[in-house]
């Protein structure tokens, strides 16, 4: 990542989150002889994994290239969220009258505010990333590129960290896919999309997984005419497509133009600055021109510039290469995160980092694959999950009975005007045991987490339902 795009504009907030997490005058330490645990990068996994070590009384060094909190405080989780809000209070006024209220002159979107109360609202969250926090905590802060130069030793910045484990949390990034034309324009990623200060007219997005689609939805909703473009039948193809179908209905009213089954798709510079997208969607020839374009397809570790060939660590396209618990090809090397997980979420990177403390300084033997981890697409409604679809469960010779309660049976749903959703639950077949469940809803990633217990815990959806 171009973590100066982060800082853009130089205003006050963003000069603030930069004073944080990347500060200009930051002098690095002097090395210890040895440290008990070294981590490269700075993201939640990194973040964790440091804390929770020198909480434990360990000497931990902390090595970041670029910005402490990585992509969620930066640019993912935190800003999407801010911007998401503001999306969603239009869409509720927008919505008043409904609920017999009205709004005589109608709802007018100041973009550059709400784009500015996102930069305020995540650098008064940044001091908890930053560098003077883990400082504070006993870790040794190091900005710059870190890379090995053994298999029990990194250098940055001219410095020698020698180590008696280490962990490698580099994270991913946005890449640029395949697609023709796309090295002839400027295009924006989540890197760079939170630095906008005026509303793009028309927003072109690419991807209908769960970037594109919230972005899109927020887009439309704050005033731009979007088009979405999605290579595959309909969004979201590898969620539950019941509850894909209601949310991409509910983009629609909301003005969002999907252009699905996208084939033949080509970029290229317009006249007017713009981009230029020619597509074909279900037969029909689409030639649009919009002011911006989101790319968000496309990911790529952060694996360049480590030299792990040096420490004897195996990666692959995917990213580092890592045993169930989360042992690299050197035993004294671990990865967590996205650098090496197919669940690129915060809270799952979190909890990789847990298990990573106690596999590598106490020989502890957790595996990942124990992991239970839901996750949520904050469209709306929006859609969380956690275990096994009805697909997966099929594919692995799971039986299951499926029961389902649908948002338009709920009384309050009714009245609170959100019947759009349904709370899906699979078991094994001839018990109460939960595999797998998905909620629709405009709160569904709250609920998520109670059914989330229940599989931790082995609570039965015959428990559940007597609570």
């Amino acid at each position: 990542m171009n973590y100066q795009e982060a800082f853009e504009p130089r205003d006050e907030y963003n000069l603030l989150l930069e004073s944080h997490v990347h500060p200009a005058d930051y002098v690095n330490p002097k090395p210890a002889d040895r440290y008990n645990l070294v981590v490269i990068g700075a993201g939640t996994a990194g973040l964790v994994t440091a804390a929770g070590a020198a909480g434990m009384g360990a000497k931990v060094a902390l090595v970041e290239r670029g910005l402490m909190g990585g992509d969620c405080l930066n640019v993912g989780c935190v800003p999407s969220k801010g911007i998401i809000s503001a999306a969603r209070a239009v869409a509720s006024v927008r919505n008043a009258g409904n609920f017999g209220i009205r709004v005589p002159d109608g709802v007018e979107v100041d973009f550059g505010k709400a784009m500015e109360r996102m930069r305020r609202l995540r650098s008064d969250i940044s001091h908890h990333d930053s560098v003077k926090r883990f400082s504070n905590l006993g870790i040794d802060v190091f900005l710059g590129q870190g890379h090995f130069v053994s298999d029990s030793a990194i250098e940055v910045e001219g410095q020698r960290l020698n180590f008696k484990k280490a962990v490698i949390a580099t994270g991913a990034r946005a890449s640029a896919p395949p697609i023709p034309g796309l090295d002839t324009i400027e295009y924006l990623t989540n890197e760079s999309l939170f630095s906008l200060t005026e509303l793009p007219k028309r927003l072109g997005v690419i991807g209908a997984g769960p970037i594109g689609c919230e972005m899109a939805q927020t887009f439309a909703r704050l005033g731009s005419e979007v088009f979405l473009v999605e290579a595959m039948h309909g969004i979201m193809p590898r969620e539950d497509q019941d509850g894909a179908t209601i949310i991409r209905e509910q983009m629609a009213d909301d003005g969002v133009k999907l252009l699905c089954c996208g084939k033949d798709l080509e970029l290229s510079p317009a006249d007017d600055g713009g981009v230029r997208m020619t597509v074909t969607s279900h037969e029909q020839a689409y030639d649009i021109t919009v002011d911006q374009l989101l790319v968000a397809v496309g990911r790529a570790p952060n694996v360049e510039g480590l030299d792990l060939e040096k420490a004897g660590v195996d990666s692959n396209k995917k990213g580092v290469v890592v045993d169930d618990r989360y042992r690299t090809t050197n035993a004294r090397i671990f990865a967590a995160g996205d650098i090496c997980s197919p669940f690129q979420f915060t809270h799952a990177a979190d909890f990789m980092a847990r298990t990573v403390i106690r596999n590598a300084l106490f020989m502890g033997r957790a595996k990942g694959s124990a992991l239970v981890i839901p996750w949520c697409t904050y469209t709306s409604p929006e859609l969380a999950h956690v275990g096994l679809t009805a697909r997966q469960a099929e594919e692995k010779g799971i039986e299951i009975d499926t029961f389902t309660q649908e948002m338009s049976g709920v009384d309050r749903a009714i009245l609170e005007g959100e019947t759009g959703g349904f709370v899906r639950v699979h078991v094994r077949k001839g018990s109460d045991e939960i595999v797998g469940a998905t909620v629709v809803a405009n709160n569904a990633g709250d609920m998520i987490g109670s059914l989330s217990m229940a599989m931790t815990q082995k609570i039965g959806l015959g428990s559940v339902a007597n609570v």
